[in-house]
C-alpha cells in the first residue's frame, strides 16, 4: 500500500525519532525545523510535491554509516549533500511516492586526516570546504589545483560528486586526475575504500573515476586523498579581445606552442563586455610559475596578440585574483529565479563556432576551457531559454559534445531532458547503478536517464 508521506506527520516524526536514536537529537531536523536556506536548496533539488521526512547531520563516519544502514533496512531514499551549494544541479529527485526521502549532509565531517607535506598528498574528510583546505595547505606553501564553483561553500565531497574542476584544468587536468584514494559509505551502510595515499598507487582508479561526477548515486564519500602542488611564486593574466578569427588563431598557436598557461579560457563577447575587458570574443590566459618564467611567457603571448591586432589587458596581484573570481561567478551565480546555468562540451576545434552561435542569442554567456572544450553556458533571458537550449545542445552534439542543465527553475526541469545524453552507455550506467544501489535509494532519478 502506498503511503501519502506529505500527509503523514506521525510517520515523519517516527522516521526522525528512529534516526535520532542513531546520531542524537541535535543532528536530525524535521522539515519544520530546517532553516529557510536549507529549505530553498532542497526544494530546488526535488520534484514539486516530493516530501522530505528530515535532514540528518552525522558528525562522524560511523554515524553516517549507521544512518545509511538504517535507511537501507527501512527503505528510506537518501539525498546526499555537503553544504548543499550544488543541490540544484542535475535532475530532480523523486521517489514516486514509494519511499520516504531523507537528506543526509556530510558538512560536519570536516577533519584533516593527514598532510604528508614531503609526499605532496593530503587526506581530508569529505565535508571540509575547499576554502578551508586551501588555507591549511597554504601554510605549507601548497594548494589543491582546482578552482570550482562556490569555493567558500563547496565541500570536497560535493566537488568530486559534481566533477567541478574549473579553469585550472588547462594545466592540471580534472579533479579525478588528482584523486589518489577515497573512502565511502555504500548504499547498504558498509564502509569501503579505493586507491591509496601514495602518488604511484593506481589501485582502484576506475572506482574513483566512477564516483567523480556521479551526483551521489553510487555512495557517499567520507574521506578523500589528493595529490597537491607547490604554490606558484608568481601569477599574471592577459586577456585578449577582438575578431573571432584572430582569437581562434591566437588560441590554436598557443595550444601548439611550448608555453604553459595554467588557465586558457575562451569567453563570449557578452562576458567580455560585462566584465569590462574589451569588445568582441575574448581569451583569458593565466601563467603561474617562477617570476622570470611568467614574465617571459607573458611577453611572448603579448607579442602574438599584438601581431594579430587584438586588444589586451594585463592584470596581476589583487586585480588578477578578482578577475578569476568574477569570471566563474558570472557563469554560475543566478541573478534571478529564471536564469539557467549549463555545463557544455564540444570538440575544442569547434569552440569558436559555438561562441559565434551564442553571440546571436540575447542574454546568453559562455566560457570554454580551450584545451578540453568543456565549459559553462548561461542564460538570463527566460523568454529565449527553450530556443537557446535547443540550439546550443544540437550544435554541441553535432560536434561530439553535450549540454547538461545544472541550475534552472524547477518548472523548466520538469519540461526538458536535463542531461540530454545521446550516447550508448546508458545500459552500462544502469548496470553500475544496480550493482552499487540495487534498491535505487541514493539520489533517486537525479542522474542521466532517471538513474
Amino acid at each position: 500500500m502506498e503511503i501519502d508521506f506529505a500527509q503523514s506527520g506521525n510517520f515523519t516524526q517516527a522516521i526522525a525519532s528512529m534516526l535520532r536514536s542513531v546520531v542524537g537529537a541535535g543532528q536530525v531536523l524535521t522539515w519544520d525545523g530546517v532553516d529557510n536556506a536549507w529549505k530553498t536548496r532542497i526544494s530546488q533539488a526535488i520534484s514539486p510535491g516530493q516530501p522530505v521526512a528530515c535532514v540528518v547531520f552525522p558528525a562522524t563516519v560511523a554515524e553516517l554509516a549507521a544512518v545509511i544502514t538504517t535507511a537501507h533496512q527501512q527503505r528510506y531514499a537518501v539525498l546526499p549533500c555537503g553544504n548543499g551549494s550544488k543541490l540544484n544541479w542535475g535532475g530532480l529527485v523523486n521517489t514516486w511516492n514509494t519511499a520516504p526521502l531523507i537528506v543526509v549532509s556530510t558538512q560536519r565531517l570536516d577533519r584533516l586526516i593527514d598532510h604528508a607535506i614531503g609526499d605532496l598528498t593530503v587526506t581530508v574528510e569529505a565535508g571540509m570546504t575547499l576554502a578551508a583546505l586551501q588555507t591549511l595547505l597554504a601554510k605549507a606553501g601548497q594548494f589543491l589545483a582546482i578552482d570550482p564553483t562556490y569555493p567558500d561553500q563547496a565541500t570536497i565531497g560535493g566537488i568530486i560528486a559534481t566533477a567541478d574542476t574549473g579553469s585550472l584544468r588547462q594545466r592540471y587536468h580534472s579533479v579525478r586526475d588528482m584523486l589518489l584514494g577515497i573512502s565511502f559509505v555504500r548504499a547498504d551502510g558498509q564502509i569501503a575504500k579505493a586507491g591509496g595515499r601514495v602518488v604511484k598507487n593506481v589501485a582502484g582508479y576506475d572506482l574513483m573515476k566512477l564516483f567523480t561526477g556521479s551526483y551521489g548515486t553510487l555512495g557517499i564519500l567520507t574521506q578523500v586523498t589528493f595529490r597537491v602542488y607547490p604554490l606558484p611564486d608568481a601569477s599574471q593574466t592577459i586577456v585578449f579581445s577582438g575578431r573571432e578569427e584572430a582569437i581562434a588563431q591566437l588560441t590554436q598557436t598557443l595550444l601548439q606552442s611550448a608555453l604553459t598557461p595554467s588557465s586558457l579560457d575562451l569567453v563570449s563577447a557578452s562576458v567580455v563586455e560585462d566584465l569590462d575587458l574589451g569588445q568582441g570574443v575574448g581569451v583569458a590566459i593565466r601563467f603561474q610559475s617562477i617570476l622570470p618564467s611568467v614574465e617571459e611567457q607573458m611577453r611572448k603571448v603579448a607579442a602574438l596578440g599584438e601581431a594579430l591586432q587584438l586588444r589586451s589587458i594585463s592584470v596581476s596581484g589583487e586585480a588578477e585574483t578578482a578577475l578569476w573570481q568574477r569570471l566563474p561567478e558570472r557563469m554560475t551565480n543566478l541573478p534571478t529565479d529564471a536564469a539557467i546555468a549549463c555545463k557544455i562540451g564540444i570538440q575544442p576545434s569547434q569552440a569558436m563556432v559555438l561562441l559565434h552561435q551564442i553571440a546571436t542569442l540575447p542574454g546568453c554567456y559562455a566560457q570554454i576551457h580551450a584545451a578540453s572544450g568543456l565549459g559553462r553556458f548561461y542564460i538570463t533571458n527566460a523568454a529565449t531559454a527553450p530556443t537557446a537550449l535547443t540550439q546550443i545542445r544540437a550544435l554541441c552534439q553535432e560536434h561530439g559534445g553535450f549540454l547538461s542543465v545544472l541550475a534552472a527553475p524547477v518548472a523548466l526541469k520538469q519540461q526538458i531532458d536535463v542531461w540530454g545524453y545521446s550516447g550508448n552507455g546508458l545500459d552500462v550506467m544502469r548496470q553500475i547503478k544496480h550493482q552499487f544501489d540495487p534498491n535505487q535509494l541514493l539520489s533517486p532519478r537525479r542522474f542521466v536517464g532517471g538513474i
